[in-house]
């Protein structure tokens, strides 16, 4: 438990320092995560499913999203089968932005797993999903 912590605390160290490289604030970090999460997993993100995701209200995504969009990281796009509802779309520049940042520690994760056998790498995925589980969070849908 006390490698968990300080592996969580190492990584909330880093979105930190990303977000404040950035000018962006903790939620605008999460909210981006979430919106790239949805857009691996081919799901569409709107403003009500991002403010569940969030856990906070409509408003207050509707003023989280027009300080991301004004920094042009998402965009609002009306939905093709109903012009009165939204979709967001993560801009590349976001993306660019956040690899910018986090790709030496995605690199860095891939080089830890790629001296892992499929087995254990396998027992490490049940042991995240279990803990995922244990805290209250699903896994995110997300290739392996």
């Amino acid at each position: 438990m006390h490698r968990l912590r300080a592996l969580t605390l190492l990584l909330d160290d880093a979105a930190a320092a990303f977000a404040a490289g950035t000018g962006l604030g903790g939620t605008d970090l999460r909210a981006l995560i979430c919106l790239l999460d949805a857009e691996r997993a081919g799901q569409a993100a709107s403003p009500t499913w991002l403010a569940a995701q969030l856990g906070v209200t409509t408003a207050s995504v509707t003023t989280l999203l027009d300080r991301l969009q004004r920094a042009g990281h998402v965009r609002r796009v009306p939905r093709t089968d109903d012009r009165r509802r939204l979709d967001l779309v993560v801009q590349d520049s976001a993306k660019d932005l956040g690899w910018a940042f986090f790709g030496p520690l995605v690199q860095a994760t891939s080089d830890v797993l790629a001296r892992r056998t499929p087995e254990e790498r396998a027992v490490i995925d049940g042991f995240l999903d279990d803990m995922l589980a244990a805290v209250g969070r699903p896994a995110p849908t997300a290739e392996r």
